[in-house]
């Protein structure tokens, strides 16, 4: 952009902001007028502490809950838990959490019936019973430090491709990658059943427990906090049973994640500058639909 070009004599012909037409000026030629159209932060969204805490805290739960998850396998590895006890436990949350979901669904109008949903359960939980004797071999040729490496990469995965903002829809991606992670740690415990246990185990976890949390932060707004904050707590005891210095890492982690970035978000806002002007594309605002029809 070239400067402005209005001291000196002024020329006879008044310049024009006007495409493909010869005039007697240079091609970055601008007149004080070009700045008057000068807009800064006309979009810019201000944003709560208390809020972006709120919505940070879906991303702590998310990781506690890969910490419990994790919490439970070691204990079944080392065999503190029992394949049966865990089921046990699984089906008893299972319909605890189903029968909050449809209290706090309301008069709303379903898609699926009870019977429906209670016919998929079944077959899901046939089939993954069916194979899981396949599951635990399938990676008896693999070694485990491989499967452990491989177990922690789709972990990550899962946390990142996490759809945060719309967490009742588990993203395919996020999904596959945790159950991919629970299918290679599971093949590393001592017999079927308890493959089968904690497969079942990681889909109440990673495909149930989204659902009713979602249900929870638009039903009854207030409990998403006391829910999120008791994975949390959920996490960072069962972590400190078995690592009290990992445990002590998670908590850092989610009080940082937690507390200090969205300070930091809300801190560094006030120094966002966006600028607006006549060189930004051109937006078309007219209403062509009737166009398209």
């Amino acid at each position: 952009m070239g400067a402005d070009s209005d001291a000196g004599a002024t020329p006879a012909v008044p310049w024009r902001k006007v495409l493909y037409e010869r005039q007697p000026f240079p091609d970055n030629y601008v007149d004080r007028r070009f700045l008057e159209e000068l807009r800064r932060n006309i979009r810019v969204r201000q944003y709560s502490y208390w809020a972006v805490v709120r919505e940070a805290g879906l991303v702590s739960q998310q990781l506690s809950c890969v910490a419990l998850f994790l919490t439970l396998w070691s204990y079944m590895e080392q065999g503190d838990v029992g394949p049966s006890a865990l089921l046990w436990t699984g089906l008893g949350c299972s319909v605890l959490g189903y029968m909050l979901y449809e209290a706090l669904g309301g008069g709303t109008c379903r898609e699926r019936t009870r019977c429906a949903d209670l016919q998929s359960a079944a077959v899901f939980m046939a089939f993954t019973f069916g194979f899981s004797p396949v599951l635990k071999t399938l990676t008896e040729s693999v070694s485990t430090d491989t499967v452990y490496a491989m177990s922690a990469g789709m972990l990550m995965a899962h946390l990142v491709s996490f759809p945060y903002t719309q967490p009742s829809l588990p993203g395919s991606l996020s999904l596959n990658a945790a159950l991919f992670a629970s299918v290679c740690l599971a093949s590393r415990l001592p017999g079927t059943l308890h493959t089968f246990a904690m497969l079942s185990c990681a889909l109440l976890i990673f495909a149930l427990w989204p659902c009713l949390l979602q249900r929870l932060r638009h039903a009854a707004e207030w409990t998403f906090p006391w829910a999120a904050g008791m994975v949390c707590v959920c996490g960072v005891v069962g972590v400190s049973t078995l690592w009290p210095a990992g445990a002590l890492l998670l908590f850092l982690a989610l009080v940082v994640l937690t507390l200090v970035c969205p300070l930091l978000l809300v801190r560094l806002q006030r120094h966002k500058d966006n600028i607006h002007g006549p060189w930004d594309e051109a937006e078309i605002r007219e209403d062509l639909s009737r166009f398209l029809s």
